[in-house]
Parts: C-alpha cells; sequence; structure tokens
C-alpha cells in the first residue's frame, strides 16, 4: 500500500516509537518527518527534513501525505515559561495541522493529554484542550485525538515529576476505581496510532486514558 505519513515530534517519547513502527508497517511507503536537528537513524523509507519551527509556515510545501502525525510536546520547565511552552503545544502544532489541510491531507492524529479542557485553571490543560478544539474545525476528513495519562519510557531529558509518578502511580491505580488512570508507555500510544491511522474510517475519534492500551 502507498501511503504517507508525516510526524511532528519524532524525536519524543511516542514519537520515536510511532517512527520506528511506521517504518516496519506494510501500510506505509514513506514516512516525512521534520525535526529541528537530524535523527540518527536513516532508512528507505524515511525522508528528514531540519526545520525551523519558529518560520513553519514556510514549509508548507512539507506536509503532503495521507497522515498527519502530531506528537509534539514540552514542559514549562524545559520551554522557560508558559508562553514558550503554548508556543510548542499549541501554535506550532495548529500552523502545521492549517498546512496540511491546505496540501489536502486527509486524517490527522494528535496526542493531547488526559484532563485536556479549554476551560481548565491549568495552562497546560487549557492550551491541550484550546488545541483540540480548533482541530475539530479544520477540514480533516479524519481526526483522531489521544489522552494518554502519565507516559512511560526513555526520555532524552530526564523529568522529576515524571519519575516519581511512574514509582507511585502503578501502585496506587491497582485500586479498581483508579485503575483506567494507570501510566502507559509511548510505545502503547504510537501502536494505537498506527492502528487508528489504519481502521478508522469515522470523521472523529476520542481514545482516553485506559482505551489506548492495545
Amino acid at each position: 500500500m502507498s501511503r504517507t505519513a508525516v510526524i511532528l515530534g519524532a524525536t519524543g517519547l511516542v514519537g520515536r516509537a510511532l517512527l520506528k513502527k511506521l517504518l516496519n508497517s506494510s501500510h506505509f511507503s514513506h514516512v516525512v518527518t521534520l525535526t529541528r536537528r537530524p535523527l540518527p537513524i536513516s532508512h528507505s523509507k524515511l525522508t528528514n527534513h531540519i526545520i525551523d519551527f519558529e518560520k513553519l509556515s514556510q514549509y508548507g510545501e512539507l506536509f503532503k501525505g495521507d497522515v498527519l502525525f502530531s506528537c509534539l510536546g514540552t514542559t514549562q520547565k524545559l520551554a522557560g515559561s508558559v508562553s514558550a511552552q503554548r508556543k510548542v503545544d499549541f501554535d506550532y502544532q495548529f500552523i502545521a495541522a492549517k498546512l496540511a489541510v491546505c496540501n489536502a491531507v486527509q486524517h490527522y492524529c494528535l496526542v493531547s493529554s488526559s484532563g485536556a479542557n479549554a476551560q481548565s485553571r491549568s495552562p497546560y490543560l487549557k492550551m491541550k484542550g484550546e488545541l483540540e478544539l480548533q482541530i475539530k474545525l479544520l477540514a480533516f476528513a479524519r481526526i483522531t485525538i489521544l489522552q494518554p495519562s502519565l507516559l512511560l519510557g526513555e526520555r532524552e531529558q530526564f523529568r522529576m515529576a515524571e519519575k516519581i509518578g511512574s514509582v507511585i502511580l502503578p501502585i496506587i491505580t491497582r485500586l479498581p476505581f483508579l485503575r483506567r488512570y494507570k501510566p502507559i508507555t509511548g510505545k502503547q500510544v504510537a501502536q494505537k496510532m498506527l492502528t487508528v491511522s489504519i481502521e478508522q474510517q469515522v470523521k472523529l475519534s476520542y481514545f482516553v486514558l485506559d482505551e489506548l492500551f492495545e
């Protein structure tokens, strides 16, 4: 099957796992990644474009394919401020989505967050919720929004809060009424993204917390 996938955030936890799965999938013949720095891998199906995200609108011709997977995300600590975090978690992703629509990309697949809500008092959950609302207004034939709980896996940057959560949450979520909040690995989220990119027929699908487990 000759299909092209475009990935934003291919250097992150979910993006790295998704890239490997797409390269090994017979359902995709070409994988395009847009990153700030070169990826440490090469593959006959892979095209890696190095771009300046501050000038993202200038790269419209690169957003051509069948599915756009948006796995971008950062923390306030790494970004330096809430406004800098919003630039990554909202601005870049929304600009990329609009560029994809202009190129008739049919399917948009977004890694959001559990608790995403445009009315939230949390700046992080608010920006995630606002992005979801804006994406749903765009003219994609199919949209998938995934809202995972705490993501587990090896990251490039150490995150203390996530490290603590990765120890505590698996214990407390053994309780029946908390079970659906148990942490999920980046590989599991990536697998769900690959599956829905192949199987989804409806216009909008949400997968929340334990619904992402394969």
